[in-house]
């Protein structure tokens, strides 16, 4: 078996090559729409707001959100390729899903009452990632290479996480007493901490003894055997990391993780006034923060399948989804109970019944048997019908 080292170009390389003319553009366009809305943005978003103001901000936050989290996704690339599988993908998805507690929660402190936005947001997020993103990493991937392999303990052990996961959080609500699909404050706190000792334990047998699971394995093999990481098979090589260019390249993710903080609120606001104005169904917000914080992990998700890597597409997807629910329903319940705002997370008899189909077509899509471009259109189907029911119900 060949081993997996950290081979990065970044190794060595000049602050020039650190920081490209490219990223230096993303965090002068992030931090001057930064300080713009800080100056006038109380005067723009003071209600009532016009209409054509609204677009024009909607447009600039937008853009400018999605290309910090362009910025990001970049550099979290690059830390990926010089740590390895998993913990280079790790670092991608909690920054991504970093990004979408703070526009969640950003809404939920918003001046609006959208008491379903996280709820919304991560059904988004699991339609998005689990069926639309999927769907085209296996169908792109199966018409180039006609089937792919990956690692299955990796990817059923993702399903199953994810299955307690969304019923703790989209599904159990329903059950409870409180009769409207929220938790009774002791629930929150409890099922809160229970899915972060869950998500954490989780991520730790990912890093440590299990980390075979997420690693791309021989052609044909489909898993990696026990005994594969004495031999060094899946050993990282730590002898050419570039402490220097991490740490830039780290700090770098920071600062324009930054101003997607600190625009979130103003992008809220916005997002309540066109829902609000247009009359458009509540879940659209969650939408459209889902497409904001998942396009640019999507983007490479889609390149590693393209590339033969299913492996790093399925840590990318499935995971991604996993960081989600793990992160997301415990920092806005926590959100809840500090601000007093009402936090629904009970998903709807619709929304039941394709969570159901979405997890069983992607449980047996990775059951231990090479994918094909078949699966991704069961995917794809999955996902055109909730975009219809998004609208039409």
């Amino acid at each position: 078996m060949a081993k997996i080292h950290s081979t990065s170009s970044d190794s060595g390389a000049s602050l020039a090559q650190l920081l490209p003319p490219s990223t230096i553009i993303k965090l002068v366009v992030a931090w001057a729409v930064v300080i713009a809305f800080q100056i006038g943005g109380h005067t723009w978003l003071h209600a009532p707001i016009a209409p054509v103001t609204a677009i024009i901000a909607f447009v600039v936050l937008f853009a400018t959100i999605l290309v910090a989290a362009f910025g990001v996704v970049h550099e979290a690339d690059h830390l990926a390729h010089q740590l390895g599988e998993p913990y280079g993908t790790l670092i991608l998805t909690l920054s991504i899903v970093s990004i979408e507690v703070i526009l969640i929660a950003a809404v939920i402190l918003g001046p609006g009452e959208n008491p379903t936005i996280a709820r919304d947001s991560i059904f988004a997020v699991m339609m998005i990632i689990l069926n639309l993103v999927t769907g085209l990493c296996l169908l792109l991937g199966g018409l180039r290479y006609g089937e792919q392999e990956y690692n299955s303990q990796g990817a059923l052990a993702y399903v199953a996480i994810t299955l307690l996961l969304v019923g703790i959080g989209l599904i159990l609500p329903n059950t409870l007493s409180t009769g409207n699909g929220t938790f009774w404050p002791v629930q929150a706190v409890a099922f809160a901490v229970l899915t972060v000792v869950l998500y954490g334990a989780f991520l730790l047998m990912q890093m440590r003894g299990y980390r075979r699971f997420f690693v791309q394995p021989e052609l044909g093999a489909l898993t990696i055997p026990l005994a594969a990481p004495a031999k060094g098979s899946v050993a990282v090589s730590r002898k050419k990391l570039d402490t220097r260019g991490n740490i830039i390249r780290s700090i770098t993710l920071l600062a324009l993780i930054l101003p997607i903080v600190l625009l979130a609120h103003d992008l809220a606001i916005l997002i309540d006034f066109g829902i609000e104005s247009a009359g458009a169904p509540l879940a659209l917000g969650g939408v459209i923060i889902a497409i904001i914080v998942f396009t640019p992990e999507s983007i490479t998700a889609i390149r590693a399948a393209l590339n033969n890597e299913l492996q790093r597409a399925v840590n990318l997807c499935l995971g991604a989804f996993v960081s989600t629910v793990g992160l997301t329903v415990p920092a806005v319940l926590v959100v809840g109970l500090i601000t007093g705002k009402t936090v629904i997370m009970g998903i709807s008899p619709t929304e039941t019944v394709l969570l159901a189909m979405t997890i069983g077509v992607t449980a047996f899509s990775f059951l231990g048997q090479r994918t094909s471009a078949v699966q991704g259109l069961l995917h794809l189907m999955l996902f055109a019908i909730y975009a219809v029911l998004l609208f039409v119900t």
